[in-house]
């Protein structure tokens, strides 16, 4: 494309990397951004997005920029990885060459398809000893992902994270995918994109991170997301350095906002507060942000829960996994989800609700707010880790699950004959019908389809022998315990009461 007369020029692709956890996404980008330093994930799960701009050479010489997403392999952050396929130009699914295609890779792969986004398979691990890329290759086309050479013409690079192999080729690919997009941008143009990252910082504040799809920003303008909004006074690259300006393709923090955009929404910039105000004021008429939410009052089978993570996409992650934890007779329900740490306000929140408590993840939990649900008994649990908070929400549940009474039936028994009546005991005569009839079990007496009393066995004979039991079938004399006048044609029903 000629861009010699005009403003629009070539821009660098913005790259997702996408796949099932543990196969090997974070270390590709480690590799990539060419850093020893660990990506500090707990549990060595990736658990927010991260933006990372590199600068590759092509085998013509020419250096291309490249923008790197990286998106959680963990189920629980579908919802982030599909915004994350949406605002990238490329995908790269990333396939372990030990494990092959597992469940959150078809997922992911469904992801990039909804959102029509070009993709690339990157075989990772290639460097492990005994493994077979072919098995590989036909597990890709067994899941519908048809690679070149084997029935389709999605392009594949075999690579290894760990020592690098292939990573050339990778860029490459990236590069020709990107160029085939006739990606493009105006540097004259009022910047706009998405937020894909927002956290608030006790000291610092409220901030995003944002990808530039088109246009420029500079120190002095204004930004808005929705009906959150800062001036663009403090601006970070993806290294931490201040910025004066920034143009398309990059990943940009601005830190300053008035409330927290919400992860995955657009994003626009303005030259004047007067401009922002007014599109502030249209956003106020549409619908109001996901975040910072208060559901319904909870019912009687449920756990109110309170909710607090140090980002919007864990925040997200957190409520949509919680909403998953039910059985049949006990539910967590989220009854308020926010940033930041756990504070006072969130102890009060759930002493307002019966046994509620509060989960943290990625957060600290306030001195005052601390000593508050000691004297109030609010239970507070932090984690690092989403699958550990789903573990013991899970056995939290099974814990206070109420006790259900139920009746298991055991038999039932035909009178025959009533000899005599003493007080509430009395001396009949019966046959077993079905089941069984026991020394010391409960029975409810029937009397025309209809239950007019209970009563208990107190002795059993069968031909002037105690016994402790009559099985099916067989006669017997019985001693019966019971309020109710018990009457020849009636039927004695044996049960007994179990707790679940």
């Amino acid at each position: 494309m000629d861009t010699k007369n005009t403003n629009t020029i070539e821009r660098a692709p913005v790259v997702a990397i996408m796949g099932h956890i543990d196969h090997g996404k974070s270390t590709l980008l480690s590799y990539i951004r060419k850093s020893t330093e660990p990506l500090n994930e707990a549990g060595g799960i990736t658990q927010h997005i991260s933006a990372y701009e590199v600068e590759h050479k092509s085998p013509d010489g020419k250096k291309h920029n490249i923008t790197f997403l990286d998106t959680p392999g963990h189920e629980a952050f579908c919802g982030i990885r599909k915004r994350g396929a949406s605002v990238a130009d490329v995908a790269i699914l990333v396939v372990s060459a030990e494990d092959g295609v597992k469940p959150q890779t078809v997922e992911a792969m469904n992801s990039i398809l909804e959102s029509k986004t070009p993709y690339i398979v990157a075989i990772n691990k290639i460097d492990k000893p005994g493994v077979n890329i072919e098995r590989i290759k036909q597990s890709l086309v067994e899941n519908q992902i048809y690679i070149e050479g084997y029935g389709g013409d999605i392009p594949f690079v075999l690579v290894s994270a760990k020592t690098g192999e292939g990573i050339p080729d990778l860029f490459d690919m990236i590069v020709l995918v990107g160029e085939l997009q006739n990606l493009t941008g105006n540097r004259q143009k009022i910047g706009e994109g998405i937020v894909i990252e927002s956290n608030r910082d006790t000291k610092k504040g409220i901030s995003a991170t944002c990808i530039i799809k088109d246009g420029t920003m500079k120190k002095g303008m204004f930004i808005a997301s929705g009906i959150a909004s800062s001036p663009i006074r403090i601006m970070e690259n993806y290294l931490g350095k201040s910025m004066e300006e920034a143009s398309f393709s990059s990943p940009v923090k601005i830190i300053g906002w008035d409330a927290m955009p919400e992860v995955g929404e657009c994003f626009k910039v303005f030259e004047t507060q007067k401009e922002l105000r007014e599109y502030i004021e249209t956003e106020k008429t549409k619908k109001p942000t996901k975040i910072n939410y208060v559901n319904a009052p909870t019912s009687a089978n449920s756990i109110p829960v309170v909710v607090k993570a140090d980002t919007g996409s864990s925040l997200e992650a957190l409520v949509s996994e919680i909403n998953k934890l039910q059985t049949d007779r006990m539910s967590a329900q989220v009854i308020s989800s926010s940033i930041g740490n756990i504070s006072e306000n969130d102890v009060r929140l759930a002493d307002g609700s019966t046994k509620a408590i509060i989960i943290g993840f990625n957060v600290k939990v306030d001195s005052p707010a601390k000593s508050l649900a000691e004297r109030n008994e609010i239970e507070i649990k932090t984690f690092d880790i989403i699958y550990k908070m789903t573990e013991w929400l899970a056995e939290t549940l099974q814990t206070r699950t109420p006790k259900v009474m139920t009746e298991e039936f055991l038999g039932e028994a035909k009178v025959l004959k009533v000899f005599s009546k003493t007080k509430d005991k009395q001396i009949l005569g019966g046959r077993v019908d079905n089941g069984s009839i026991a020394v010391g079990s409960q029975v409810k007496i029937i009397r025309r389809d209809m239950e007019i009393g209970v009563g208990r066995v107190r002795e059993l004979q069968q031909q002037k022998v105690k016994v402790s039991e009559v099985k099916e079938g067989k006669e017997f004399g019985s001693m019966i315990e019971a309020k109710i006048e018990i009457l020849p044609g009636d039927y004695i029903k044996n049960f007994i009461v179990t707790e679940k």
